[in-house]
């Protein structure tokens, strides 16, 4: 027997969510699949859980930082209480009762496409005008030799831990690295973090990776970069990564921070003539479309991983599905990581404007030199801020903070950068005193934008 729909969602992580949210708002026929839990990665095992583990350390530094406070101390077992609330233990059934409630139909299983509006879930026949693809993606396991034989974690593991290892080794130094490596040092753990690049968080200008290893560094964790794990043993109740050109760490679990990867096996997505594009990804068009009647929002597609732009995707896809033409669009995106101090990016780094033919100015400002709020805010003030102009343009092409609550500012820079808005108008704006906000005004200041041959 056949079920029919509107629309099928394969796959309920935030991206998932919108788009069925919406369209059951619309008046749809929806059908979600979820083999998992309904939420996905970042509800469970991602984004709420780090975030969640790492406010408490960043509350009792704060302490520490804030002019005559004193006797703050970390509970871990209370932490890991609040933890566990905050990821629903691990179940969804409020969440399937929820969209059943909204009148989604809900299947727990593994979908596969047979046909052009046609999936399969665990033997049940479902058809629809469209389907959307939202299934995300895999934490990557490096091909280590004897990593396979030995305690291993991914994110999964990390942030749904119940006691805190004394000695972990962390592999990686991007986002999921730093914030991981952070959570356990604070909580306890001896730390060695190993990053192959000649910097943390590489992908970014060279900046905020310096000041993040600065920061890592005070905390005690052991940055190595330029360091990359050759083989891994066993030596008793030990692990022991044996280090390229020489040396070795001994932890008692490794975590492995190395990047995600699409998931698309056994999707069956040729069977709707959908292709995968150079990242892995499911390969979309600026409508967020894969194919006839398909589409596809979040990290599946490989366009930028990040929880906000699946969902900004699954907004964009109800649109052209309810018959609103919608074009995605990429810039102003900001990227994030929740250390302390926190990290922000928005658009493009210096080098990837060079390597754009782009002409590029550059100015950072040292916050604490030029602002109030940092003074107000702790006694040995953090905060840098750099900014990255077209001088052709007079426009923002990027810009990068390293501060407390960076996350919360940066967007004024997304905004600057996604619509354009000229520096000359920048210049103009007012903003409220004191704030890290202000910073924007002191670095814009100190752009040098004339020509240069």
């Amino acid at each position: 027997m056949v079920q029919q729909f509107d629309v099928i969602v394969v796959g309920m992580g935030p991206g998932g969510e919108v788009v069925a949210g919406e369209l059951l708002a619309a008046g749809k026929r929806v059908a979600v699949v979820e083999r998992e839990l309904i939420g996905g990665e970042c509800g469970y095992w991602a984004c709420i859980p780090s975030k969640t583990l790492l406010r408490p350390p960043e509350s009792q530094r704060g302490v520490d930082r804030a002019a005559g406070v004193d006797g703050a101390r970390l509970d871990w077992s209370s932490t890991r209480e609040y933890r566990d609330y905050m990821i629903r233990h691990l179940d969804d059934s409020n969440q399937v009762a929820g969209y059943e409630k909204s009148g989604a139909t809900v299947i727990k299983g593994t979908a596969r496409i047979t046909g052009p509006g046609a999936v399969e879930v665990d033997g049940q026949q479902l058809r629809a005008a469209d389907i959307v693809i939202a299934t995300g993606s895999s934490a990557v396991v490096p091909p280590i030799e004897g990593l396979d034989r030995v305690p291993v974690w991914t994110n999964r593991e990390a942030t749904t831990l119940t006691e805190i290892p004394a000695r972990v080794v962390m592999i990686g130094g991007s986002a999921v690295g730093v914030e991981l490596g952070l959570f356990l040092a604070r909580y306890g753990a001896q730390v060695t973090m190993l990053e192959r690049s000649a910097r943390l968080l590489s992908r970014e200008d060279p900046r905020p990776g310096e000041l993040t290893e600065q920061y890592l560094r005070e905390d005690g964790v052991d940055v190595r970069t330029n360091a990359t794990a050759r083989r891994v043993r066993r030596d008793g109740a030990d692990t022991v990564v044996e280090l390229e050109g020489g040396g070795e760490v001994r932890c008692d679990v490794i975590v492995v921070g190395t990047g995600r990867s699409p998931r698309t096996d056994g999707l069956g997505l040729d069977r709707a003539g959908v292709r995968l594009g150079e990242r892995g990804g499911v390969s979309v068009d600026e409508h967020c479309r894969a194919g006839d009647g398909v589409w596809a929002v979040g990290d599946v597609t490989g366009v930028m991983p990040f929880t906000h732009v699946a969902m900004y995707q699954g907004r964009v896809v109800v649109d052209n599905i309810l018959g609103t033409p919608r074009t995605a669009r990429y810039e102003g995106i900001p990227r994030v990581v929740f250390a302390d101090p926190e990290i922000a990016a928005v658009g493009l780094t210096a080098e990837q404007a060079q390597n754009q033919g782009l002409p590029n100015a550059a100015a950072e400002v040292d916050l604490a030199q030029v602002l109030a709020r940092p003074w107000t805010y702790e006694t040995d003030p953090r905060g840098h801020l750099g900014v990255l102009a077209d001088r052709e343009r007079r426009v923002l092409l990027g810009a990068w903070a390293v501060g407390p609550q960076a996350s919360e500012w940066i967007h004024t820079a997304a905004l600057a950068v996604r619509e354009q808005i000229p520096i000359d108008r920048l210049l103009d704006q007012i903003a409220q005193f004191p704030t890290y906000n202000e910073g924007y005004l002191k670095a814009l200041q100190n752009l040098d934008l004339e020509s240069r041959s």
